[in-house]
This record gives structure tokens, sequence and C-alpha cells, in this order.
């Protein structure tokens, strides 16, 4: 059994199937999508920005500290020449009340985040194709 299936249920959408969960994407009107769902490179920055946060916000429950108000941003600088993402920024706003001898801690937390690890040290990647 495959740890996920890709359908194509029309125009340019491509949703994956994981386990119970659908994660549907489309392409943006702007590319001849409908802009029904975020792109697939969308849901890749949105996947290290949340594994980023979900890092965060694990060091504040294992501390007992409040979340309350705690957001993160980020944001992309673009390599003009090739088009591709030079430098991913992220914010992390702490909750009112965090305390100063934990903020170091928190990121250091944040940057192992499994999906920005695995930037780092790349799988191989093995594309087939096969008949029904």
């Amino acid at each position: 059994m495959s740890f996920l299936n890709v359908e194509f249920p029309g125009g340019l959408r491509v949703d994956a199937r994981l386990k119970n969960h659908v994660i549907k994407t489309d392409q943006p009107a702007r590319a001849g999508g409908e802009g029904s769902a975020p792109s697939p490179f969308e849901l890749f920055l949105g996947s290290l920005a949340t594994c980023a946060g979900i890092y965060a916000l694990s060091f504040c429950k294992n501390k007992g500290l409040s979340t309350e108000g705690m957001d993160l941003t980020m944001d992309l600088e673009m390599n003009r020449e090739t088009g591709m993402i030079a430098k991913v920024s992220m914010n992390l706003t702490l909750p009112e009340g965090f305390p100063e001898k934990y903020r170091e801690a928190v990121l250091r937390s944040m940057d192992l985040c499994a999906v920005k690890m695995h930037m780092h040290q790349p799988p191989e990647f093995n594309i087939t194709t096969s008949y029904k």
C-alpha cells in the first residue's frame, strides 16, 4: 500500500489522499486553474511554517507556557535571476508575559522542524511510470 495516492479530479486540480485525509490543490487563475485551493508549492511553504509552528507550540506546552496571542509569520525573498526562493524568514510573535529566558530556546526548537531538516539533507527521488 502506498504512503499516499494522487488523484486528478479535473481542471488543474491535483489532490493527495493520505490516510483519512484529502489534501486539495489547484493552480491560481493566472496559471489556468480555478484558484479553489492552494497550489502544491504554497502547501510546501505552508508545511515549512506550520512545522516550525508545531515545534514552537510543543515547546510552550512542554514548559506550561501560554500560547494565547502567539503568531508566526513567514516572508520570502526571491532570487530575481532564478525565480527561486533565496531566503525564508519566519518571525514568532511571542505571547505577552513570555519569559525572556526561553526566547532563544523556542527559536532553537523551531529550528529542529522536520520539514526544514529534510531540505538540508534532501532524500533521493525515484520517479517511474507504469501501466494499469
